[in-house]
């Protein structure tokens, strides 16, 4: 900070700028935090002078009447060449004559502008820093420049939104992140480091995604790497790259390669226990140090990531021993998660080794869904598929009988959500793509379905709409009629 305060006359000459005490702070805090690969104070003063000339050329707005001199020589030379090429040698003198004053004027004009200028100074605050620092680093603004407390707060309840049934492991989560993002984890190690157990299908994998959206503003802040592709002992190079001299493998490593071009990410190791146990000896270095040296000895930086493992680890074990040998009693039942838990965690220990289960910030155990989260999981999905057929041109709408119906049929506890989605393409996509495909759907039409007491699937109805629904585009809706005619046709 002392050296930016010695050298920062020289720019504020340079840029025509006044630099705050503050912007100089966050030049140096803001770079040491997030531009991980370069050294101070070179990159605070990278960051002082861009700042700089980004406030000052933002800052230049030409006079109208320079502007509109501008606008005259323009017209004039026009209206000289043409003359000229008529032989109004006369004429053409006169216009000459008055393109040279008006040029007189224009210079003065310029250089009383320059001079104005060069007096005024426009102030660099700590925002202008941080636009710059989110230029360099990729990095949104506000992700940066906000008040991150009041987004930390929110996280919990923005979570469980669009995460159903898993409040328990969001509340586990968002307090891991509160402590470290508050400063009071060591500044050598990632974000938080997670293993994410429990039955297939209840959303380990879809809070990842969620969480790197929400903490990094872009979906693409999720950096996955699906473990079952690590099994064998010789692919564990494929993770930070192979060493030099191997013919075919100069390629740079998965993890690394990834992690060195977008260093604040989310990284989400799918199914980990599938990879091989040499996968979890080379992650103990990341959890501990947050460093990883990749094939051709870079030093990559984890420190500003979060990692997320997710695995099934124990669910077989709950499936083929459920809650263990005894009487279905009340207190039992009520301790189904406390005894789910026991199993899971126990399996987990005969896994992993004790050093690495030791560097893991929290193991978060998702809970099996039950019917109420399933109704609440059916409205999201739908709501996706109800935006793809907008797209198409239709309207579909369905009672809370038919969604109960699927909701019934999608329901088992075993297998989470996803029976749900296949409920959904069974019940819901099936028969509207036969309805479409007969060209009895026509555009703007809303499909209606129901259900009826006893029967095994829905009743779908179609109204016929003069209305057309709101489309994202009107080309799409033209195409999509014209589809069945082309079957019928063959």
């Amino acid at each position: 900070i002392e050296i930016l305060h010695n050298i920062k006359d020289k720019y504020q000459d340079h840029h025509h700028v006044v630099y705050t005490d503050k912007a100089i702070e966050q030049c140096v805090k803001l770079s040491d935090r997030y531009m991980s690969d370069r050294f101070l104070p070179d990159k605070a003063i990278d960051i002082l002078d861009e700042a700089g000339a980004r406030v000052h050329i933002n800052n230049i707005v030409v006079p109208e009447d320079i502007l509109k001199l501008e606008e005259q020589i323009e017209n004039i030379k026009t209206e000289k060449n043409r003359v000229v090429k008529s032989q109004k040698y006369e004429e053409a003198a006169k216009l000459r004559d008055t393109e040279k004053k008006l040029l007189e004027q224009l210079e003065s004009a310029k250089k009383a502008w320059e001079d104005e200028t060069k007096k005024k100074r426009y102030t660099v605050k700590e925002e202008n820093v941080a636009e710059v620092i989110a230029m360099m680093t990729g990095i949104p603004v506000n992700r940066v420049a906000q008040n991150e407390g009041e987004k930390l707060l929110r996280m919990g309840e923005e979570l469980k939104g669009k995460v159903i049934g898993q409040d328990k492991a969001i509340a586990q989560l968002v307090k891991a992140i509160q402590r470290t993002r508050v400063g009071l984890k060591d500044p050598k190690k990632p974000i938080g480091s997670f293993v994410f157990l429990g039955p297939t299908g209840v959303g380990k994998t879809e809070l990842a995604k969620v969480l790197a959206t929400y903490l990094f503003d872009k979906e693409d802040a999720l950096v996955r790497v699906d473990m079952s592709e690590y099994m064998e002992k010789f692919s564990v190079s494929r993770l930070v790259g192979a060493p030099p001299g191997y013919v075919g493998y100069e390629e740079g490593g998965q993890l690394t390669e990834k992690i060195r071009r977008k260093p604040y990410s989310v990284i989400l190791l799918d199914e980990i226990e599938k990879a091989h146990p040499d996968v979890y000896n080379l992650l103990l270095q990341v959890l501990d140090d947050g460093i990883l040296t990749d094939g051709l000895g870079r030093k990559v930086d984890f420190r500003n990531t979060i990692i997320i493992m997710t695995s099934n680890i124990g669910a077989r074990d709950l499936q083929d021993f459920g809650a263990g040998i005894g009487f279905g009693t009340k207190a039992r039942q009520d301790n189904m998660d406390e005894i789910t838990k026991g199993t899971i965690t126990n399996a987990l220990r005969k896994t992993f080794s004790p050093e690495f289960l030791n560097r893991l910030d929290d193991v978060v155990v998702f809970n099996s869904l039950e019917k109420k989260d399933i109704h609440k999981i059916i409205d999201i999905s739908l709501s996706k598929l109800l935006n793809r057929v907008l797209t198409l041109g239709y309207r579909v709408e369905l009672t809370e009988k038919a969604k109960d119906f699927v909701a019934e049929k999608g329901y088992d506890p075993k297998y989470g959500a996803r029976p749900l989605n296949r409920a959904i393409q069974k019940y819901i996509e099936d028969p509207i793509a036969e309805e479409i495909l007969k060209a009895q759907v026509l555009h703007g039409d809303i499909i209606t379905a129901d259900y009826e007491d006893g029967k095994e699937e829905l009743t779908f109805s179609i109204a016929k709409s003069d209305e057309k629904p709101n489309l994202p585009s009107d080309e799409r809706p033209e195409e999509a009629p014209s589809e069945p005619e082309a079957g019928e046709a063959k």
